[in-house]
């Protein structure tokens, strides 16, 4: 069983794991792929397109892991936003039955119609080869009550009810990730891109989306190699988009 060697630095309070883990990075103080930073509580958590992530002191993971990916070129970066999210989606199934756990594109994890956990991944490169990533993952685990501010969150314990201890789960969640890290890492890529594909929320149903501030009627049918979602319209229209350009309704 593959584990990654890197330790984790546990951290009463920090603005965001991710800016955390890349400044020591960034400064050499941290060089040990698989290396951890997780807080008890994360003040200024970020999602894609800079939107903000709530978690209640205590009561969720936040996280960030240094990865090495030096054996991806970097047209194949989205490969990691598929292993992660696959890594996830693997452990919020070990402990929920009976519910769709799904990935919403590009790497946000549901049960059913609600986001339980969140990703987002920085990337450095040099030339054509990935030279290391951190990975920002949040997981919200024994918090029953939210704000408002995000559309739909949900959490684990609203599907089962029990409190769950965060320093097992953090255990949990990172073999999952080091599972499909070193599955990858063996160039397994097909078996990789198909989970994901099938694992996709929406995938193969009709239903509306925003796409160029239009409403329309589409499928989701693919993912591209540069990780573009592909839709296919009525009369058979096929479309490929990035993030910015489509919204789910």
């Amino acid at each position: 069983m593959f584990r990654f060697k890197g330790p984790v630095i546990f951290k009463k309070s920090l603005r965001s794991t991710n800016d955390y883990l890349l400044e020591q990075v960034s400064a050499g103080l941290i060089t040990l792929e698989g290396t951890v930073v997780t807080a008890y509580s994360q003040t200024h958590g970020k999602g894609l397109d800079n939107s903000s992530w709530e978690s209640e002191p205590g009561k969720n993971l936040t996280f960030s892991i240094l990865l090495k990916p030096s054996f991806l070129r970097a047209h194949q970066q989205f490969c990691l936003n598929k292993v992660i999210s696959l890594a996830v989606m693997d452990f919020v199934r070990k402990h929920i039955e009976g519910h769709k756990i799904r990935i919403k594109w590009p790497n946000d994890v549901y049960i059913d119609n609600g986001k339980v956990a969140g990703i987002l991944i920085n990337n450095t490169i040099s030339g054509t080869r990935m030279m290391y990533s951190v990975a920002g993952i949040g997981i919200n685990i024994n918090q029953i009550r939210f704000s408002g501010i995000a559309a739909n969150p949900v959490s684990v314990i609203q599907f089962t009810g029990e409190v769950l201890d965060r320093n097992f789960c953090l255990e949990e969640i990172l073999q999952c990730i080091a599972d499909r890290y070193f599955e990858l890492s063996q160039g397994n890529q097909r078996q990789i891109n198909s989970d994901y594909l099938a694992s996709l929320y929406r995938i193969n149903e009709s239903h509306l989306f925003r796409y160029k501030n239009q409403t329309v009627t589409a499928e989701i049918t693919g993912i591209s190699e540069f990780g573009h979602l592909q839709l296919t319209l009525g009369e058979n229209q096929k479309i490929e988009c990035d993030f910015k350009e489509i919204i789910f309704l």
